[in-house]
């Protein structure tokens, strides 16, 4: 009688951790701009071509003073990193985003686009927050308001998380879905993974970049519906940007309750102008996205960050219909 066949899960060696991309090696991927890195004050660096280094320690962006590199070394730095994160920048590929060890997120542009030079733009996560407590530490939450999120959680209700780049959107999302069951799957969705939760099952899916012919790229609209088929208990689009919004709404229309996005959107009155805009690259008109929007989401919560570089959830809203066109309500559950 033939043995059974058994899958064995084996324990991956460090260097099998590196290429999956669990670890960084500092020092040797970054180079010059290492010291940067290693700043536990440092939540961006930008490299604008030839012409110099700024970094943002919290208080605005400032420049490095001293600091230099020609325009070639910028672009082979640009190139080493991006081929880091599993994707190509060249000529035909001229503008990358990519996700580094440690959840480093690196942006390049190469020249002419960016006309005055290589132009990399690299986010360091600074705020570990495992779970809502880790950020009522960190001041980002009340008691009262770490009450509220870990019921609607609790409740499977739908949200949507708005904010201005680096008011910590993905923070704030990993962390509530750390309370999820864990007898429950998750399912995450980006165009470049961010989202890491702290919960036993949950996958993670990233759109990818065509190849040098222009084919092989999978995006994240078509990520979404393909998620569908995997029976998530809860499904999670990490940013919506395009006409993935349309699929999203008809999967949280549809029984998938729990879900989650976030959205970029300076204040909470600007969030249905920007759900409009999405809806219109996905070919839907404004009363049809309304519809969808109002039965989709639940609550939305909006984050900011202060000058001292505190991020904060700040307010809530509920979408609602006015006139056949989508409106929000701002409201005070805390």
């Amino acid at each position: 009688m033939p043995e059974p066949f058994v899958i064995v899960p084996r324990t991956a060696s460090p260097a099998d951790e590196r290429r999956r991309g669990f670890a960084v090696d500092v020092d040797a991927v970054f180079g010059e701009l290492a010291p940067h890195c290693a700043d536990e004050r440092v939540t961006d660096l930008f490299v604008n071509g030839a012409t110099g280094l700024f970094v943002d320690r919290g208080a605005g962006v400032e420049r490095v003073a001293g600091w230099s590199a020609s325009e070639r070394e910028v672009r082979d730095l640009a190139v080493r990193l991006v081929a880091r994160g599993g994707r190509h920048l060249d000529d035909q590929s001229p503008c990358v985003d990519v996700r580094l060890g440690s959840g480093i997120r690196v942006h390049a542009v190469l020249a002419p686009v960016a006309t005055e030079g290589t132009a990399l733009s690299v986010r360091i996560p600074r705020v570990r927050a495992a779970d809502l407590d880790d950020l009522c530490a960190l001041g980002a939450l009340n008691r009262v308001q770490r009450v509220w999120l870990e019921g609607i959680v609790a409740a499977r209700e739908n949200l949507l998380i708005t904010g201005g780049t680096g008011t910590g959107k993905t923070t704030m999302l990993a962390a509530m879905l750390a309370h999820v069951a864990s007898t429950e799957r998750i399912v995450t969705i980006e165009d470049v993974a961010e989202l890491r939760p702290r919960h036993p099952h949950y996958v993670a899916l990233e759109a990818r970049q065509a190849n040098l012919e222009g084919a092989g790229g999978i995006t994240v609209s078509r990520l979404v519906r393909e998620s569908l088929r995997m029976r998530p208990d809860r499904l999670v689009v990490g940013e919506c940007r395009g006409e993935e919004v349309r699929d999203l709404l008809t999967a949280l229309n549809t029984g998938h309750d729990g879900g989650a996005g976030t959205l970029h959107a300076s204040g909470l009155a600007e969030v249905p102008a920007r759900m409009e805009a999405l809806g219109a690259l996905a070919g839907m008109d404004p009363p049809a996205l309304a519809r969808q929007v109002v039965s989709a989401f639940a609550h939305v919560l909006h984050l900011e960050r202060e000058a001292s570089g505190a991020r904060r959830l700040v307010s809530a809203g509920r979408f609602v219909l006015r006139g056949e066109r989508l409106s929000i309500e701002e409201v005070r559950p805390w």
